[in-house]
């Protein structure tokens, strides 16, 4: 090495911050029984972690060792079961290594409901998060011809998986997450929507609606909009055929009535004006930044296995589409540590290098399907099948302010689409060499029937001479039908034409997760995901053991911990460079282009905030939403600060200063206090903020 390469900055020289190496500590260092740490430090977690994963190999274990040692040390970050979990089995035997499930159908009957609970229950206690989708439950008053009386409907079974979650997280130390959706077409959707409203109902759950195409060409048209259930057996000599209308439903229970292409005759309980559901939608989202909006036709249409499954549900923070039963392991690439000269006159990207992680990484993660852990045999099942994955990257706001990019800028909409392609090129040339290696995902080697569904969605394949009740292999089907895969063969036809011929090892590869506790401890607090970061200098509200609230942690970003090493040592927010960025100063459409412009190489999905401010008008706000369908995202999700709704987990010094709380005494007297202020109650000291959150929401004292 020439002594002028020896002087160029690299960004992994920045140490580690103090409530970074703290966040490692509480939740991927491994410690015994008695608190005593197993990890030595944060090399010895890599170690335990990279000697888990080599050890799938088998007799070639000692070869890879190195080699996953080398990408985890070079910004391979897999997700934060894996860290806690990979080669901990003596310490804790009953845990799972992956992040993301979805439950399996729930079918519309007391005993399956039931029994879906306790399912989920053992998920939850392994450290999985998990998703369910619930417009599979007859709506409100419904009658249910086995009881000869009217049901409660779905909103209240949700809050039995509601209280269950609380109580298993509550004995298991670690916060459960779960995920519920809900057709935007059923009859009960207007008290999904506003669930959440009363005081500490489904606190448990994130909430997100299933939009169909449909339903959003019924608002941009100003048509009616038909809220229907699938029609009982029992009901058929109540209803005529003008009542009756056909959709694609997720579970076909016996006496249903299906038609020629495989879609179920619904019953019109109510007719309304879509526009105005969707006010009530968007109101919601603006207000309580719930529930979330899944375009989920545009999720089924760019599955890689539209063939043999269909998605209506995600994981709990929504990069994950799932098929029932379906798991997924997760893993992000922290872009921050292949920038050299970060804020010098040339700063760039290592992209060779940037390639190798990905590549090694890929085949980490393909090893953990061998070891997942998971505890249901359905689950099991699912993923030893597709071996689906979600590789990611971290820290993009924080690579781009380090290579003098704003976020949002034209520039960084072309540094976004090539970071996420080259990691989709490279994954799936690692499926080719893998599926030669150990053999295509098992999913790939079946063949599947030609259905009336099929050719609907794919007409293409009655050109190719397909017919009706032909049988086609899942590799055919996967890499030359699936929408993704024709997207990766305008750049790569061999690459995919090999797929097609060989299978890949596993049907998904990419996944862009929110990462926030992978960033903020092994990412020294870079950006979380593909967002730009909260702020150069902020608190975030965390979960610490024996304490009753939430208690706040100052953090600064990677981005000016790296600025302080390298330019400034004692720099403050406002000595810095334009181009260094935060989330509010990032517009709304500025938010929708960064994540259109990773998508088209995302073969699942994204968790994206885009952060609207508080003044932000109404109006505008709803065109957000269109503009993520125009722009045929997967998803969108927002956040507007209101104080009066929740407490967010980052939370910026002049919100807290520039909110006012009011808690009401025994007495009936008030006190009024602003939100960064310090209070005694219980014989305890609390942020002002975070313990009316507390209170309000009924979870003081229960973490």
């Amino acid at each position: 090495m020439s002594t002028s390469t020896k002087a160029v900055k690299s960004s992994s020289e920045v140490p580690l911050q103090g409530p970074s190496r703290d966040i490692w500590d509480s939740k991927y260092r491994l410690k015994d029984r008695h608190g005593k740490p197993v990890d030595k430090d944060v090399a010895a977690t890599w170690e335990r972690v990279a000697r888990a994963l080599a050890a799938v190999e088998g007799e070639r274990a000692d070869e890879w060792l190195p080699k996953f040692r080398w990408a985890l040390e070079n910004g391979a970050i897999p997700a934060g079961r894996i860290m806690s979990n990979a080669g901990a089995e003596a310490y804790k035997p009953a845990v799972s290594l992956i992040n993301c499930t979805v439950s399996r159908t729930i079918r519309d009957s007391m005993h399956d409901i039931l029994d879906s609970v306790v399912d989920a229950g053992m998920t939850l206690k392994a450290g999985c998060g998990i998703g369910y989708d619930f417009s599979t439950l007859r709506h409100k008053g419904a009658f249910v011809f086995g009881a000869g009386a009217g049901t409660n409907g779905p909103l209240a079974f949700m809050d039995i998986y509601d209280k269950m979650c609380f109580t298993v997280a509550s004995a298991g130390g670690r916060r459960g997450a779960q995920m519920g959706t809900f057709d935007v077409g059923h009859p009960d959707v207007r008290q999904f929507i506003e669930a959440k409203r009363e005081a500490g109902r489904l606190r448990q759950f994130n909430l997100s609606l299933l939009i169909t195409d449909e339903f959003m060409e019924a608002v941009k048209n100003d048509t009616d909009w038909p809220l229907a259930f699938p029609l009982h057996p029992g009901e058929k000599d109540d209803v005529d055929e003008s009542e009756l209308l056909y959709r694609d439903w997720p579970v076909i229970e016996e006496g249903y009535t299906v038609d020629a292409e495989g879609r179920v005759a619904c019953r019109i309980v109510e007719v309304i004006k879509a526009r105005e559901l969707w006010d009530t939608i968007m109101r919601s989202t603006y207000d309580y930044a719930e529930p979330g909006f899944i375009l989920i036709d545009q999720v089924n249409r760019m599955n890689n296995n539209w063939f043999c499954e269909e998605i209506r549900a995600t994981n709990p923070c929504g990069e994950q589409p799932l098929p029932p039963e379906g798991a997924c392991l997760l893993g992000s690439v922290n872009l921050t540590r292949f920038v050299i000269d970060p804020f010098g006159k040339k700063p760039r990207f290592d992209w060779e290098r940037y390639r190798q992680v990905v590549a090694i990484f890929t085949r980490m993660l393909d090893n953990v399907v061998e070891i997942s852990g998971l505890p249901l045999e359905g689950q099991r099942r699912e993923i030893e099948a597709k071996r689906r994955h979600g590789m990611g990257f971290l820290g993009l706001g924080s690579t781009l302010t380090m290579l003098k990019i704003p976020y949002g800028s034209p520039e960084s909409l072309a540094f976004t689409e090539e970071v996420s392609r080259n990691l989709a090129i490279e994954g799936w040339k690692q499926a080719l060499e893998l599926s030669r290696e150990k053999g295509m995902a098992p999913a790939l080697a079946e063949d599947y029937e030609i259905t009336p569904k099929m050719l609907r969605e794919r007409p293409e394949l009655k050109k190719d001479g397909y017919e009706i009740g032909d049988k086609v292999p899942g590799r055919i089907l996967h890499a030359r039908y699936s929408r993704y895969m024709q997207k990766v063969a305008e750049v790569e036809p061999e690459l995919v034409a090999q797929l097609a011929e060989h299978g890949a090892r596993f049907t998904h590869h990419s996944s862009i997760a929110p990462t926030g506790t992978i960033s903020l401890s092994l990412g020294n607090n870079a950006s979380n995901g593909i967002e730009p970061s909260f702020s150069h200098r902020y608190f975030r509200n965390v979960i610490q053991s024996g304490k009753k609230t939430k208690e706040q942690v100052e953090v600064v970003s990677f981005e000016l911990a790296a600025y302080r090493h390298f330019i400034a040592a004692d720099a403050v927010e406002s000595d810095l460079p334009d181009y260094f960025i935060t989330a509010d100063a990032v517009s709304p459409k500025q938010h929708v282009a960064v994540q259109a412009a990773a998508q088209a190489w995302v073969d699942s999905a994204i968790s994206k905030t885009v952060n609207v401010p508080t003044e932000f008008p109404f109006e505008e706000f709803k065109d957000l939403y269109l503009d993520a369908y125009a722009s045929k995202l997967k998803g969108c999700t927002t956040f507007r600060f209101n104080p009066e709704a929740f407490q967010g987990v980052l939370v910026r010094e002049d919100d807290l200063k520039n909110t006012t709380y009011v808690f009401e005494l025994e007495n009936g007297e008030t006190i009024e206090l602003a939100g960064d202020e310090k209070i005694i109650y219980d014989g305890e000291e609390h942020n002002a903020a975070n313990l009316y959150d507390a209170l309000k929401e009924g979870t003081y004292g229960k973490w």
